[in-house]
Formats: C-alpha cells, sequence, structure tokens
C-alpha cells in the first residue's frame, strides 16, 4: 500500500510538470542551443528540487493539513500571507492566460477548414468548453483529465519514437548562442518545471515520512527534466537551431517537424499531443483557481467562474499569440511562490530554532530536526537565482 503511495505521490509530481509548458520549450531555449539548453534545464531541475527539500523542512512543524498559505502565516505573519495569495492569484491568472492563447492558436487553425472565422473565436470556444467544465464540478473534471491525460503520455511516446531516428546529431552541437533570445528564455524554461503546488497533498498522501518524500521529490522531478531534455533533442535535432528560432509559434513547429521528419501522420499526432497538453494543463489551472477564488469569495458558481475566465480570456484576445509571454510572466508569480516565500520561511524558522536552543543549552546547536543540506550559503544561491529570473523576465519584456 506505501510502495503504491510512493508511486503514486511520484507520478502526481511528474504530472503536474509536464504539462503545456514544455511545447514553448524549443521555441524558447533553441536560442542557447542544445548543450546550453540542456545545461539550464539542469541548474533550474536543481534549483527547484532543493527549495521542493525546503518545504519537506517546513512540514515537519506544521499541521497535516497544511497548505503554503498556512505555512506562510506560520513563519511569516499576515504578510507573508497576504503574499503568497497574490501571488497564487498571479501565477493562476498568468498561466489560464497562456494556455486560453495557445489552445486558441491550435482551435482557430482546426476551425479554418469551415471557412474564413474570426480570430477571436477560437479564444472564446475553447474557454468556454473548459469553463463549462470547471463549472459542472471537480468529479467530472477528473475524469476527463484522467482520460486525456492517458491520451497525452500515449501521443508522447509515439511522437519521440517516431522523432528519434530521424535526429541529424551535428544539429545538436551548434552552440550559437543569441544572448537576448538566450534571457528570454530562461523564465519560459523555469515556468516548465514548477511543481510545488503538489507539495502539501503529496505531503498529506505519504506522510512525514522524510525518506520517501525526498524519493517522491527527487525522482518526481527528475522524470520530466528527461522528458524536457529528450523533446528538445528531438526538436533541435530534426529541424535546426536556426529553424526554431524563426518558427513563430506553435503551429509553426508542428508543422516543422512534421516535415523535417517526412511522416505526414506525425503533423497529427503532434498537434494531438499539444491539444493534449494544453487541455490538462488548462483544466488543472483553472480548477485551481476557480477552487481558490470560490474558497475566497464564497459566490455562486456562476459568478465564479466568470472571475476565473474573463480577465484571461481577455489577455488571449489582446494578445492573441501570448503564449509564450504570458509563461514568462507567470514564472515571477513561481519564483515568489517556489523560491522566495520557501527561502525566507526556512530562514526564519531556522533562526527561530537556534534562538530557541541557545536559551535552552547556551549554544546554537541544532535539535537534530531534518535540515536541507547547504546552510545559509545555499539559501543565498537560491534567493540570487530567483532575482536573475525575475530580472530575465523585466529584461525582456
Amino acid at each position: 500500500m506505501q510502495q503504491n503511495r510512493f508511486i503514486g505521490s511520484l507520478l502526481i509530481i511528474a504530472g503536474t510538470t509536464i504539462g503545456a509548458g514544455m511545447l514553448a520549450l524549443p521555441l524558447a531555449a533553441s536560442s542557447m542551443g542544445f548543450p546550453l539548453a540542456l545545461l539550464t534545464m539542469l541548474l533550474i531541475w536543481a534549483l527547484m528540487s532543493y527549495t521542493a527539500l525546503l518545504m519537506l523542512e517546513l512540514h515537519q512543524d506544521a499541521s497535516p493539513q497544511a497548505t503554503l498559505h498556512t505555512l506562510a502565516r506560520q513563519y511569516l505573519g499576515r504578510p507573508g500571507q497576504w503574499l503568497a495569495t497574490l501571488s497564487m492569484l498571479f501565477l493562476f491568472y498568468a498561466l489560464c492566460a497562456a494556455y486560453i492563447a495557445g489552445g486558441s492558436e491550435q482551435l482557430t487553425a482546426r476551425l479554418a477548414v469551415l471557412g474564413n472565422i474570426p480570430d477571436w473565436s477560437g479564444a472564446l470556444i475553447w474557454t468556454l468548453a473548459v469553463g463549462a467544465l470547471i463549472v459542472s464540478g471537480t468529479g467530472k473534471v477528473d475524469l476527463v483529465n484522467r482520460a486525456l491525460f492517458i491520451l497525452k503520455l500515449i501521443a508522447l511516446a509515439s511522437i519521440l519514437v517516431l522523432l528519434m531516428p530521424k535526429v541529424e546529431w551535428i544539429r545538436l552541437q551548434a552552440t550559437e548562442v543569441h544572448s537576448m533570445a538566450m534571457v528570454a528564455a530562461l523564465p519560459v524554461i523555469f515556468t516548465s518545471f514548477g511543481f510545488h503546488g503538489s507539495i502539501p497533498s503529496v505531503v498529506r498522501y505519504l506522510g512525514m515520512d522524510l525518506a520517501k518524500l525526498k524519493r517522491a521529490i527527487l525522482l518526481g522531478s527528475a522524470l520530466p527534466l528527461l522528458v524536457y531534455a529528450l523533446w528538445l533533442m528531438v526538436s533541435i535535432g530534426n529541424l535546426g537551431q536556426s529553424a526554431l528560432i524563426n518558427h513563430a509559434g506553435l503551429n509553426d513547429l508542428i508543422a516543422g517537424l512534421s516535415q523535417a521528419a517526412n511522416a505526414p501522420l506525425l503533423q497529427q499526432v503532434i498537434a494531438g499531443f499539444a491539444d493534449l497538453a494544453l487541455a490538462t494543463s488548462f483544466l488543472g489551472v483553472a480548477l485551481g483557481l476557480f477552487d481558490f477564488i470560490t474558497d475566497m469569495l464564497r459566490q455562486k458558481r456562476w459568478i465564479t467562474g466568470l472571475l476565473t475566465f474573463l480577465p484571461p480570456l481577455a489577455f488571449a484576445l489582446y494578445y492573441p499569440s501570448g503564449f509564450i509571454m504570458a509563461l514568462g510572466y507567470a514564472a515571477i508569480a513561481l519564483v515568489m511562490l517556489a523560491i522566495f516565500l520557501p527561502v525566507a520561511m526556512v530562514w526564519r524558522r531556522r533562526a527561530n530554532e537556534s534562538s530557541k536552543t541557545s536559551a535552552k543549552t547556551g549554544n546554537g546547536t541544532a535539535t537534530g530536526a531534518y535540515k536541507v543540506k547547504g546552510g545559509t550559503p545555499a539559501l543565498v544561491i537560491a534567493l540570487l537565482m530567483g532575482l536573475g529570473i525575475i530580472a530575465a523576465q523585466l529584461l525582456c519584456a
């Protein structure tokens, strides 16, 4: 039973991480070339794994039902809780805007076979379909999401099998670096490794079994790293760095990969995977935002639905090609939630623990509770990396 829960927790973390952000990786990271992009992903995975382990350190002294908001209130008081709330709203809205923009681009391309239709129609239909499902209840969302997730994994495996033999390894050795484009890619890559919102659920599921929790986090986040590396390999290896840099959006990427592999069926498989990735990501984030607003305002479901979907829909209508832009801005909120808040809370916890220990024993000896290795230098490095990601987004905005 515990082994099943461990595997389930690992897959929750992996499933939360692998989403629509993966689609933007080749378009954003190609500016670095494959070797540097792979190194960047490895560093960001290490950063996010480290701050996830910081969350485990915090959960030791908290209620089993604790969320990020209760942890922020416990360690940082009311201001910390407000910061967590605003960051969560910012992140949810930015991600919903990205998924509406990306999904509507796909849907509009498919509706084009019906004739000349307005560009806004895809965004409206896509939002209404997902919105109606969300408002109908979590049970229906769960059933639809399970089916879509299974189909997504099948499509991903098919894509990798079809594209891997076509990889031209010389293209992966290209090291031309476009400096500003590389800076702009950092927030997009960072957002693709966001899984911290699922940590409280995993803690409740496994209990405070630190050994299993640490393995679930490290392995569950390493699986997306492997998937992303393979996806970037087949994208750059089939199209080349220059071609990817010149692609304007998801449709161009899909068409380019299909043409490079000389497999017309592949275009449908990749397009299907893109649709499924966008749908599962949109469903998960929109449900989280809907429940978050419900908990805050206690309004009727249709009113909550309007508050959930109208702001991101407005963004998608104003910026129909704003998929990567919205993911970049989501990185700012994710830095707050996944780096700044955990670092600040652990800093406060360790300071309080040190002062209590000193008062009891006359020295600053640790009490023996679990602490993530690295001490203060590691906390400072994580903080500086978070500042760098925010600076990259603001510099390229």
